[in-house]
């Protein structure tokens, strides 16, 4: 068992405030879902809890000890992982040196995304968007990761791609945070912990089925 939260947490990007004192929790293993459109936040959150940005206040806690100070690279050699939603793989490498960053066998990854095998000697920048996402995610599927944070992770894949996706995350044996605008078919009937965000702020904290009973949810 592992969990990372946000605790009061507050961002601000220059005179603007971008999280209004956030207070999340995400165990794992397990799904937990940031929802919000553009501006809401959700990515901010992400980032907060990678260490990509800077807390205004409050704490980032993982496993019950506050790593609010910790820079993003120690972080990442504990376990975590983020894959962001733009710049998510290194262009200039082929697909195989891109997997070989994070582990020597392609093997789980080709498993994980049998499209990418014929790909292996392609220049990671030469690739569609969907298949630059394959690539970007199968640094999550690392044993040594504890924590996985993810924004939108099925962007630009098919929606058969996308449901075995998510099937991936679900399995893991981490903690998985994903940020969407909205829920995605494929975790319609899957368990997943979500909070919706708006304006910075957490309006919605429930089990996916709870959404459509939500008001608050509701004006998604």
């Amino acid at each position: 068992m592992t969990a990372i939260a946000l605790r009061h947490a507050r961002v601000r990007h220059g005179p603007l405030e971008a999280l209004h004192g956030v207070t999340l929790t995400a165990p794992g293993p397990g799904l937990t879902v940031l929802l919000g459109r553009n501006g809401s936040g959700r990515t901010t959150a992400l980032r907060a809890l990678a260490g990509d940005v800077p807390l205004s206040g409050g704490a980032v806690v993982w496993d019950g000890r506050d790593v609010t100070g910790v820079p993003a690279y120690e972080r990442a050699r504990r376990g975590l992982c983020l894959v962001p939603e733009r710049r998510a793989v290194f262009g200039s490498l082929t697909v195989r040196e891109n997997l070989a960053l994070t582990d020597p066998d392609p093997a789980r990854a080709l498993d994980a995304y049998p499209r990418l095998r014929p790909l292996l000697e392609r220049r990671a920048g030469t690739l569609s968007g969907g298949e630059q996402r394959m690539l970007a995610l199968c640094r999550a599927l690392s044993p040594r990761v504890r924590v996985v944070l993810v924004d939108e992770p099925a962007q630009g894949m098919s929606p058969a791609v996308a449901a075995r996706t998510y099937a991936l995350l679900a399995a893991l044996d981490a903690c998985v945070v994903v940020a969407e605008q909205r829920l995605p078919p494929a975790l319609h009937g899957r368990p997943a912990f979500v909070y919706v965000l708006r304006r910075g702020a957490v309006v919605f904290a429930g089990e996916a089925g709870e959404l459509g009973r939500s008001a608050s949810a509701r004006r998604l």
